[in-house]
């Protein structure tokens, strides 16, 4: 996958360079840009980041930064294998 370019520096979203300046509405707000690299001055906040049906909590870390918000709120949902399912109908006939 492409980089973007150096020269153009990371991509954010309008409404979050206003909400870093604010700063203190910044803990549990919903985001919904996941396409915005995180940048430092979200690290210990609590954010939500919006997965197309509800909002995911997430701490922003150091090891975030440079990231995209999209990569900590997945949009599959996770099924269990079929073994872990449990007991089920015997198969064969009745």
């Amino acid at each position: 996958m492409p980089r973007r370019s150096i020269w153009k520096g990371s991509f954010v979203d309008a409404f979050l360079l206003r909400m870093k300046k604010k700063r203190d509405p910044l803990f549990n707000r919903k985001i919904w840009s996941r396409r915005s690299s995180i940048s430092p001055e979200f690290v210990d906040c609590s954010v939500r980041i919006y997965n197309g049906k509800t909002p995911v909590r997430c701490k922003i870390t150091e090891g975030k930064v440079g990231h995209k918000f999209g990569e900590f709120a997945s949009t599959r949902k996770r099924r269990p294998s079929r073994t872990n399912i449990g007991p089920g109908r015997k198969k064969g006939k009745k």
